[in-house]
């Protein structure tokens, strides 16, 4: 059975906020545009090492690039630590890793909200990892996230 899509704003997290959380953002926001949905997508980076203000991984936008979607050239990361608001607004929490699901849960109260990896959106198991600065990972990666959205988002009917 497909349902309606229950959710109104989606936050991606991952660990600095600076590619796979983007590409992620990045895929989300098309899909939904291209459906005439008025989705809000953000996303952010939960790791000790995430700061407001970095620029976002050049290769990252262009691997998605190549598949017809541009980032933004003016969004710098965000550290979700300081920014309560993106928890507080969200309705589901998409991680790209357990790591990710578990330190939001740790930090913020959530009760109230549907936090699942990716991976656990498309209803499989496991984390999708860092590409670190390689462009065939990067294009691995992208096409990682981009199947996981399809099928969890393919649950439901737009």
């Amino acid at each position: 059975m497909i349902n309606k899509f229950p959710y109104h704003s989606i936050l991606v997290v991952c660990s600095v906020n600076t590619a796979r959380s983007r590409m992620a953002e990045g895929f989300l926001r098309d899909f939904f545009k291209k459906m005439n949905f008025e989705i809000k997508v953000n996303s952010g980076g939960i790791a000790p090492n995430a700061r407001d203000g970095m620029t976002i991984s050049m290769d990252a936008k262009l691997v998605m690039e190549e598949v017809g979607i541009k980032l933004s050239d003016s969004a710098l990361s965000i550290d979700l630590k300081r920014h309560h608001e993106y928890i507080k607004d969200a309705d589901l929490i998409l991680t790209l890793t357990n790591k990710h699901k578990e330190d939001i849960q740790n930090i913020f109260d959530i009760n109230s909200k549907d936090i699942l990896t990716i991976k656990e959106f498309a209803e499989e198991k496991g984390d999708i990892d860092d590409p670190s600065m390689n462009d065939e990972l990067f294009r691995t990666v992208r096409d990682e996230i981009i199947n996981n959205l399809m099928k969890g988002l393919n649950k439901y009917e737009f």
